[in-house]
């Protein structure tokens, strides 16, 4: 099967069964409507050959009422494209369904970037021990964040679940039940989820998917790599943010954040429990039989029950485990190890914790929640910090901050915001106490602009009787242009205080630093972002190497190219040595969690991928830019930049997001419980926007402007130079610039502008669409010309055919949405429309979610 072809591979064992499966999904009666499944694919027909003709959204939904409907009523009307919408939206759950079960066959398990692959060309080159040095020391860990750009119900995951496995078994009579099901099954929430929801969400992909996708690939090392010997090092470790971000989200209480802890303990417990059982019918031996029975008592008491002193941990569980083994190798000739080494692996990796809960928080709150903290205790005669402290230069205050100890009172306190801090810093050392230290010992502070922003923090855990053994580590996120610009200058002010440098040396020397995509790519555009970033880390790598300081880099990547994600593993292997690379950590958000670890081979296959794309980067090659292709790369990028801000200071920019585009409806969408911006006010400001609903603005649109804005402008210059050949050459002899690029191209590929061309003729917005589309051609054009492909994605062409796949299912769904749009712009001119407006905005709404979910495979 695997020597055809992927392109092939994905034809026959998706897009066949996709169109046999969908033709049965049409024709089951869902409501009154009995016919809506088959005036869908006359509606698709009409989409299509519309937008082919220069028809707009307004025209093309008018024309299939007037071909295929007589004189509906405008309640008829607005009931029918509600009940398309309803169609759609399980096409989309469908289409991943069969996508996700036909995974490993067209994916090659074995093939190139997998662990038997990197194995054999490693010992093949006489590279083993080489292979099993690195793999003692580098880790990849998957940080799970709440992001909201999909969310589906419980109920409706749980439906997903068994599609996979009725798809899978070819069992045509449960396929056709289950899609019954989904068709009456809400996929909307009609209240907000908590944090908590949204942790009970991720933690049942903890539990179902990594648990064991994590284990098995250690198991393989262990048995294939070391020869049948444990690694302490675990190589694959997993983090977790919601119910731990604070940064923008008033819902995240110190409560919170204790349950969600307490649900991660109680959940690796009950998987613990379950295998012990397992364990119990094969272990039945003298000696043995009598710890299994207890260690099954133990684990049952603690998953029922959450206990206020905790009696049982990871080092008594793990001292157990190792009794059975001895008595089983010593007495039983070793029957049934690799069962009990698995079991013995998943406690080493996961502990009591699962995943570790991270703490972030933004710069601004924590200087304002400080600022008031150091008020009170000093209103309260405490000599903690000088009476004149405020009044100090910021060197001055880092000073004092690196030295101050002590154990504050959250109720003498007079400010909400520093009480929340400091009761979020005493959860920390509750979290370490019940689930072990690797249940919470990281503190993120967003937006972290200055080294004073580190020391806050650093003085505020300091300040909570942590003693002299500050178990957490300190984690600047540098996310805008001139923030990573200026991160080597703060980390040197830093690494060069004593008392932090110490604490840095009770951390093993290593220093946890966060570079944000995201926002960078809504701040700087596409290529300044990543060439940011990229000289970002070359930077505090140099300075770390300086202090003899090991850097740890953790990504806010893995989401789609406009929020700096795009192929993970690719973009990996692309760094050189200029680059620390001893861990690969990555936030993992919303469609790409289930997109890429969703299933058991997804998530094991992209794992791999990863740990791969660090084992090429090390042992196998190193790919360092030259000086002239860094010269291309930085005024590449400062054209870019230039370009970008230019476009972001448009003064049609806020506005054209505003009323043109779905922005204002992510918030209606319930799909998170964060705001979707962080200020209260009206008024919409363009720092206040958050990166998703701009990101996902856009992408609605099918204008995917932070993916690609800029780079069209940027390779022109070059063109115009008669100098595109030495972009070309730079192109074919970089991994990092090619996967860059090829990234772009992805954002390209989604981009569909027959769908707004009407917006050419606005009065207030025409040219602004315009300079937009101006900009995608260009970008387009020029890619192509540089990658000499006929299309875009040609290298690709599996993950470009599932896009053209996804993508034509929305056709009629994206149409819509943009019909009640335009309705919505024209009955706003004039007053007496509300309630015509408000059904037609929860159209929108509603239209937002089979759209968001369909273009999960983006990274």
């Amino acid at each position: 099967m695997s020597a055809q072809p992927k392109l092939k591979r994905f034809n026959d064992n998706v897009l066949s069964k996709y169109q046999i499966y969908n033709s049965i999904f049409m024709t089951l009666p869902f409501d009154t409507i009995s016919n809506t499944g088959v005036l869908l694919p006359l509606f698709h027909s009409i989409c299509k050959k519309g937008f082919e003709q220069g028809k707009n959204p307004t025209e093309i939904v008018e024309l299939f009422f007037k071909k295929y409907q007589e004189n509906p009523s405008e309640d008829e009307k607005i009931s029918l494209l509600f009940k398309f919408i309803q169609y759609i939206e399980r096409q989309v759950v469908l289409f991943d369904a069969i996508e996700d079960t036909a995974f490993p066959v067209v994916n090659n398990m074995d093939g190139i970037g997998t662990l038997r692959n990197s194995k054999e060309i490693a010992f093949s080159s006489d590279k083993k021990e080489e292979l099993q040095r690195y793999l003692e020391e580098f880790k990849v860990r998957i940080v799970l964040t709440a992001h909201p750009t999909q969310f589906y119900p419980g109920t409706v995951l749980g439906i997903i679940t068994d599609l996979d496995n009725a798809i899978k078994n070819d069992d045509l009579l449960l396929i056709k039940s289950l899609l019954a099901q989904l068709g009456k099954t809400p996929f909307f929430k009609k209240t907000k989820p908590t944090p908590y929801d949204e942790a009970v969400s991720l933690i049942w992909y903890l539990e179902n998917v990594f648990y064991h996708s994590i284990s098995d690939i250690y198991n393989y090392i262990q048995h294939n790599i070391f020869d049948g010997e444990a690694t302490e090092n675990e190589i694959i470790n997993l983090g977790f943010w919601p119910g731990g971000d604070r940064d923008g989200n008033p819902f995240v209480t110190t409560q919170i954040t204790l349950d969600v802890a307490e649900r991660l303990r109680q959940t690796i417990l009950k998987n613990y429990y379950l295998d012990v059982r397992k364990l119990k019918r094969r272990l039945t031996f003298d000696g043995i039989a009598e710890i299994l029975a207890n260690l099954e008592k133990r684990l049952l008491k603690h998953v029922r029950k959450s206990y206020e002193n905790v009696t049982f941990s990871q080092k008594i569980l793990l001292q157990e485990l190792h009794k059975v083994r001895n008595i089983l190798t010593k007495d039983h000739q070793s029957l049934f190890l690799d069962e009990l080494d698995d079991f013995i692996n998943k406690v080493h990796i996961f502990g009591f914790h699962f995943a570790t809960l991270d703490i972030r928080q933004d710069s601004r709150v924590h200087h304002d929640a400080f600022t008031q903290i150091v008020k009170d205790l000093l209103a309260n005669g405490d000599t903690t910090f000088p009476k004149n402290y405020i009044d100090l230069s910021a060197d001055e205050q880092v000073e004092i901050l690196s030295k101050v100890k002590g154990k504050i009172n959250p109720e003498i306190l007079t400010d909400e915001m520093s009480v929340k801090t400091i009761e979020s810093i005493y959860a920390l050392k509750r979290i370490q106490k019940r689930n072990g230290e690797r249940g919470a010992n990281r503190y993120i502070i967003s937006n972290n602009q200055t080294e004073l922003n580190v020391m806050q923090t650093f003085a505020m855990l300091n300040l909570c009787d942590f003693g002299d053994n500050l178990s957490v580590d300190v984690v600047p996120l540098f996310e805008t242009v001139d923030d990573l610009q200026n991160a080597d200058n703060v980390m040197r002010t830093l690494y060069s205080n004593k008392n932090y440098r110490k604490h840095i040396a009770s951390r093993n020397n290593k220093q946890t630093i966060m570079l944000g995509f995201s926002d960078g790519t809504k701040d700087g555009g596409y290529l300044m972002a990543n060439w940011g970033i990229f000289k970002a880390k070359e930077a505090l790598t140099k300075i770390s190497r300086e202090f003899g300081i090991t850097v740890i880099f953790f990504d806010g990547r893995g989401g789609p190219p406009a929020r700096g994600g795009g192929k993970t593993h690719q973009f990996y292997a692309s760094l050189g040595p200029t680059i620390e690379d001893k861990e690969i950590q990555l936030t993992i958000q919303g469609q790409t969690i289930s997109s890429n670890f969703g299933t058991l081979d997804s998530s094991q296959y992209n794992l791999e991928q990863l740990l791969s794309s660090g084992i090429k980067n090390e042992v196998f090659t190193k790919d360092q830019l030259s000086d002239s292709h860094r010269e291309i790369m930085n005024d590449l990028s400062e054209t870019s930049y230039k370009t970008y801000v230019d476009f972001k200071n448009h003064p049609k920019f806020l506005p054209y997001l505003e009323k043109m585009s779905t922005l204002k409806y992510y918030a209606k969408t319930n799909i998170g419980s964060r705001p979707s911006k962080r200020s209260k006010s009206d008024k919409l400001d363009f720092a206040d926007l958050r990166a998703i609903p701009f990101v996902g603005s856009w992408s609605q649109l099918k204008q995917n402007v932070p993916g690609f804005f800029g780079v069209g402008s940027a390779l022109k210059k070059y063109e115009d130079a008669k100098r595109f050949e030495e972009v070309k050459e730079f192109y074919n002899s970089s991994d990092f610039f090619k996967t860059l690029l090829e990234n772009s191209m992805m954002s390209l590929t989604k981009s569909f502008f027959e769908l707004t061309a009407y917006m050419a003729n606005d009065e207030e917005f025409g040219d602004f669409w315009k300079l937009i589309y101006e900009e995608y051609k260009t970008t387009k054009r020029l890619l192509l010309k540089l990658s000499g492909y006929a299309e875009l994605m040609e290298n690709h062409p599996e993950g470009k055919a599932s896009i053209e796949v996804r993508e034509n299912i929305v056709l009629p769904l994206l149409t819509i949405q943009q019909f009640a749009l335009k309705r919505i712009q024209e009955l706003q001119k004039s007053s007496g429309n509300e309630k015509e407006i408000l059904i037609l905005e929860k159209m929108v709404t509603r239209s937002l979610f089979g759209n968001i979910n369909a273009s999960r495979n983006s990274a």
